[in-house]
């Protein structure tokens, strides 16, 4: 199933490629919140207050991009750099709030969200930034995480090359979770904790025989080659910011739920990798099946995406309900149970 892509195996014992704990520790983002889903382009249809696309661009940024700098619906970033690269000195308020309103655009389309291109960025961020003051309150590490999942998802189809979605998340989460993958002299870390690699550019020098080299380590894996709780260390948790370990997001790491990012929605199917929470693995439920979800990506028309996927909306917003309860114990790993069923 696709939506298993990112579920692995190792000695028994599956792990999930990436958590929202990951997410919460890796990058500082909120788990709790609103989903970040909406429309894409017909703002002025679905939204109260919003105008056409176009309009609203120029009203919130002073600026239109010039025709050969726009593909559809989508902005070059070198545009957006050239024009809003630095804040004049002395500018005022207004001034500085389309500067940032143009940065976090960047950050957003090139960061967290990036497509294939890597430099081009989405107007669906314009009624988000019209709302600055409220970006705070959306669930931004499970989109996130949706849009991650996706972009792993297709790039294990054969014909696809490239691979979206926010890498230095995923990069990070090798990097402390795989020791043996870990580049050396990067031992000090601070906050955000995927800042710890900010300076590890390994070029395409020698790809083909790195390539092969990783292979080979996958292969060689033992169950004590894999960190399942990176996170407990006495000098991790001093650094982390307590913000992100707020019970309304801890509590959903272990929450089984779906992930939206607008028309991209996945499972978060935590019930089958309670070690990296420190819980003995039982035999897990049934996966479900989310195959029909691959297809929507938003191509095909706009659409209000909370009406158009309901019920995985839905499944968001009751996501309280749906919290696992277990014991934590010092030795994680699977039970009789769940090795009778495996064999």
């Amino acid at each position: 199933m696709a939506g298993l892509y990112h579920l692995a195996r190792l000695n028994n014992r599956w792990f999930r490629l990436d958590e929202p704990l990951d997410v919460a520790y890796q990058l500082g983002l909120p788990v709790d919140g609103h989903y970040v889903s909406g429309c894409l382009t017909d703002f002025h249809l679905y939204i109260e207050g919003g105008r056409p696309a176009w309009q609203w661009f120029h009203e919130l940024l002073g600026v239109l991009p010039p025709e050969n700098q726009v593909q559809k619906f989508a902005v070059n970033c070198t545009w957006f750099q050239e024009i809003f690269g630095e804040c004049p000195l002395g500018a005022n308020e207004e001034t500085v709030r389309r500067f940032a309103l143009a940065y976090i655009m960047i950050l957003l389309g090139t960061q967290l969200f990036a497509d294939k291109s890597g430099n081009r960025i989405h107007i669906r961020w314009l009624p988000y930034v019209a709302r600055l003051e409220e970006m705070g309150g959306y669930s931004w590490g499970s989109a996130a995480l949706a849009w991650l999942y996706r972009c792993m998802c297709r790039v294990a189809n054969r014909h696809v090359v490239k691979l979206a979605g926010p890498l230095q998340l995923l990069q990070s989460w090798i990097f402390w979770r795989f020791p043996t993958f870990r580049p050396t002299g990067y031992d000090a870390f601070s906050w955000p904790l995927a800042s710890r690699w900010s300076g590890y550019n390994p070029g395409i020098s020698n790809k083909g025989p790195r390539v092969q080299m990783a292979r080979l380590q996958i292969d060689l894996l033992q169950p004590r080659d894999f960190v399942w709780m990176p996170y407990s260390a006495l000098d991790v948790i001093q650094v982390v910011h307590p913000k992100v370990l707020e019970p309304r997001h801890t509590m959903l790491w272990r929450c089984v739920t779906s992930l939206i990012y607008f028309a991209v929605v996945e499972w978060h199917q935590v019930d089958r990798v309670l070690p990296q929470f420190g819980g003995v693995q039982a035999p897990p439920r049934p996966a479900l099946n989310i195959d029909f979800l691959m297809s929507k990506d938003g191509r095909g028309g706009d659409r209000w995406f909370p009406a158009h996927l309901a019920d995985w909306h839905h499944h968001w917003q009751e996501r309280a309900e749906h919290i696992l309860q277990f014991d934590i114990v010092a030795d994680p790993g699977p039970s009789h149970d769940f090795l009778t069923w495996w064999h």
